[in-house]
């Protein structure tokens, strides 16, 4: 019996529209960050302060500690790190570290005034090996050779990443990479070799924010974030299982995000003069980052504070709708979604 007119083309082209609804599925949350519940519940949001510095022209990352932020610029800069005072905004303190630097994209704290600088971007094209400074900081200028570590990826390749995250308690880093279909996280030895090379080996098989510009961990050591340029995405950890996700208010690049030790969240973006924002995280999210482990025990290092400065009013937020770095990912991610549907229906249609 032969098959009725079209059914043949029906079934040939379901390869295809299983693979565009594929397609669909797997770019759409890696665009948006995963879907979350609260990614429509904006947070609160106050000028911090403005970087004064002249020289402060790409805040690609960003610590606070001791009273005192740590910022760097992008690729292309000396290799220096920027103490700023938050009171007044000004350069308290430069620290050059090193002779010479690839691609430096992150900081991640420590300890005892320290930070740990990330060259591990790729804008200058495909690199062997990536490599961390720890760099001491603080208030005056200061040159130096800091201690230096080569970390190299599985297979050899390194791939462009710009957030760097030091483990609360043990220190140990990680790297996530900045990839479209959803970043990779790669853990470091716990302890590092100067003579190296250090291997980074891959945690979770998920893939997690997609073009990932920085993250930090929580105070707790339970869990993380990762932003991009329009979203911030907060895991569990170690099992990396999204917790909560909100939309970040627009910058001209945002590409760095800071947590302090009492918990408080800020954001810096890349310009001149431009301002870091303190985050007030929505109360349903902080209920859930706050919840204690399955287990019976607290956890030692107490639950997640994110407290808000006293006094502080949240401002009216402003829903319109304006077309920015942060809405690139969103605008894109619909536009894929709406071509799926027309493949999928083309490839169903009778032939």
């Amino acid at each position: 019996m032969t098959a009725p007119a079209g059914g043949v083309g029906r079934r040939s082209a379901w390869p295809l529209g299983a693979a565009a609804l594929a397609l669909g599925f797997l770019v759409a949350p890696s665009l948006t960050g995963l879907p979350a519940a609260y990614a429509d519940e904006p947070a609160s949001v106050r000028e911090a302060f403005v970087f004064a510095d002249p020289e402060i022209v790409e805040s690609s990352g960003l610590v606070d500690r001791g009273g005192l932020f740590r910022t760097v610029n992008d690729s292309g800069d000396d290799p220096r790190v920027f103490t700023v005072d938050p009171a007044t905004g000004e350069t308290v303190g430069v620290t050059t570290y090193a002779e010479d630097v690839v691609d430096v994209e992150a900081l991640a704290p420590a300890g005892d005034g320290a930070v740990w600088v990330g060259d591990i971007g790729q804008n200058t094209g495909e690199r062997d090996a990536v490599t961390v400074h720890r760099v001491p900081t603080g208030r005056g200028e200061r040159t130096l050779d800091a201690p230096s570590y080569d970390l190299v990826y599985p297979g050899g390749a390194s791939p462009d990443a710009e957030s760097l995250l030091a483990e609360p308690g043990t220190g140990r880093l990680l790297v996530v990479t900045k990839e479209v279909f959803g970043g990779q996280v790669f853990r470091a030895p716990a302890r590092l070799d100067p003579d190296g090379p250090n291997r980074l080996e891959r945690v979770g098989g998920q893939r997690l924010l997609g073009i990932a510009t920085d993250g930090a961990f929580l105070p707790d050591g339970r869990h993380l974030v990762l932003r991009n340029y329009g979203q911030a995405v907060f895991y569990s950890w170690p099992d990396l299982e999204p917790v909560g996700e909100l939309t970040l208010p627009e910058q001209e690049q945002g590409e760095a995000i800071s947590i302090a030790e009492d918990g408080r969240l800020h954001v810096s973006t890349e310009g001149q003069f431009t301002p870091v924002l303190f985050v007030a995280l929505p109360d349903a999210l902080r209920a859930l980052l706050d919840e204690p482990e399955p287990s019976a025990s607290a956890s030692p290092t107490g639950p997640t504070i994110i407290e808000t400065p006293e006094g502080f009013e949240a401002p009216e937020v402003d829903r319109s709708v304006e077309l920015g770095p942060g809405r690139v990912n969103w605008l894109v991610g619909g536009v894929l979604g709406v071509g799926v549907v027309v493949v999928l229906l083309l490839a169903l249609r009778p032939r």
